[in-house]
């Protein structure tokens, strides 16, 4: 059974950081895209960030680039965000997905695999 389980989130104060992991399970996701959304209340789902198998390209939503900073160990299969310089409007639940085919990223029903959600709360 696929699982993606993430961690790290919390509250923290504008300005501070925050690091997020996901850790990916049931079979091998080396060759996946994996990555971050997020969905604040009130608001529609939001693509956050993500990282291609290889390592070599990696993409970001204007609102968080410079600020955040996406990883990967494909021998752990995890994924983290680091998350710098945080503000009250990144304040959203950030769910983990993955999915070996870019393509369904960018679709409205986006990647096939999604974790629970961890809540990040940015305090003004």
């Amino acid at each position: 059974q696929v699982q993606l389980v993430e961690s790290g989130g919390g509250l923290v104060q504008a300005g501070g950081s925050l690091r997020l992991s996901c850790a990916a399970s049931g079979r091998t996701f080396s060759s996946d895209v994996m990555g971050w959304f997020r969905q604040a209340p009130g608001k529609e789902r939001e693509f956050v960030a993500a990282l291609q198998w290889s390592g070599l390209r990696r993409y970001y939503a204007d609102s968080v680039k410079g600020r955040f900073t996406i990883s990967r160990e494909n021998a752990k299969n995890t994924v983290s965000l680091q998350m710098n310089d945080l503000k009250p409007d990144d304040t959203a639940v950030y769910y983990c997905a993955a999915d070996p085919n870019w393509d369904r990223w960018r679709t409205t029903v986006g990647p096939t695999y999604w974790g629970q959600g961890t809540q990040v709360t940015v305090s003004s």
